[in-house]
């Protein structure tokens, strides 16, 4: 009797209905799809009327799709809220392009009225952009400084590369990874290259040109995961741009751009949403303050 008891209880269970859960309401979004296609000439059409349209303040002459997603700092935004609704002195752009996972990516930095320095990702499907993606720095924010910003960028060489010279996308991904673990692991295998500079906000590591330079230099103590990482490929110019959140914050939007030479990293820029110590217009900062003492 034990056993029919049971084995009627078990029949019923397993004809009852599942209980009934609240579907997660549709995105009002244009959802970023696994293959999306394009082609390098369209990308540069995009990114060349995404800079005319910052200076204008407004991204209208941009094929946008009609559900296109707006994010600025990594939070939603709209056509009208975001600063490429605000006219601005664009002191400097440059642009990458990566036509397998048809993203770009554009830095932009004004000096004049207020000073920014702003990555802008677009994501681009079938002709049409359904995701703009900036993050922009200002006075206040991690080491920020647009004049330094400014003359250590116009002294870098970003032209594109000789075919002996490039990377695998592979080896571009895995030294990224490499170096962003290593704020966690000390002991992660970065591929160095000398010489290297990094801008990190305002703050170079390499004011004097010293031909020696590593990019090594500064990496900060104590344990940071680096979370929620998004790739940008340019092979044609070495470049990887890498979206992430620092820490793992959600408050600290982040972006690494790499150039690869020869497999080796020569140039790094980063841009992180976050307040902290500022740079001066040399590129250094007041030697009261560490930047790359241990992060909390």
């Amino acid at each position: 009797m034990m056993k029919k008891a049971l084995l009627a209880g078990l029949m019923a269970c397993a004809a009852a209905p599942a209980l009934a859960q609240t579907p997660a309401p549709p995105s009002p979004y244009a959802p970023l799809p696994d293959k999306p296609t394009c082609t390098r000439a369209e990308l540069k059409a995009i990114t060349a009327a995404y800079v005319d349209g910052q200076k204008k303040g407004s991204l209208a002459a941009l094929p946008l799709d009609a559900k296109v997603h707006y994010l600025e700092n990594m939070k939603d935004a709209t056509a009208t809220t975001g600063l490429w609704a605000k006219p601005l002195a664009v002191a400097n752009s440059m642009s990458f392009h990566d036509d397998t996972r048809c993203k770009t990516f554009t830095e932009i930095i004004v000096t004049q009225g207020t000073p920014y320095v702003i990555g802008t990702r677009l994501y681009v499907d079938k002709g049409k952009v359904i995701r703009v993606d900036s993050i922009a720095i200002k006075k206040g924010d991690w080491l920020f400084n647009a004049n330094a910003y400014l003359k250590f960028t116009k002294a870098e060489n970003w032209e594109p590369l000789f075919k002996y010279q490039k990377t695998s996308p592979a080896e571009m991904i895995r030294g990224a990874n490499a170096y962003l673990d290593g704020f966690s692991d000390k002991f992660t295998d970065i591929p160095w290259g000398t010489p290297c500079t990094r801008t990190e906000g305002g703050l170079n590591t390499n004011v004097k040109n010293d031909p020696n330079a590593s990019c090594e230099l500064g990496m900060p103590g104590g344990i940071l995961y680096i979370t929620h990482r998004d790739y940008l490929i340019d092979e044609e110019k070495g470049v990887i741009n890498v979206f992430c959140r620092f820490g793992g914050r959600v408050e600290s939007p982040d972006s690494h751009t790499f150039r690869y030479i020869d497999g080796k990293f020569r140039i790094i820029h980063t841009l992180t949403a976050i307040p902290g110590p500022q740079a001066k217009d040399d590129g250094t900062i007041d030697n009261a303050t560490d930047p790359n003492a241990p992060r909390t």
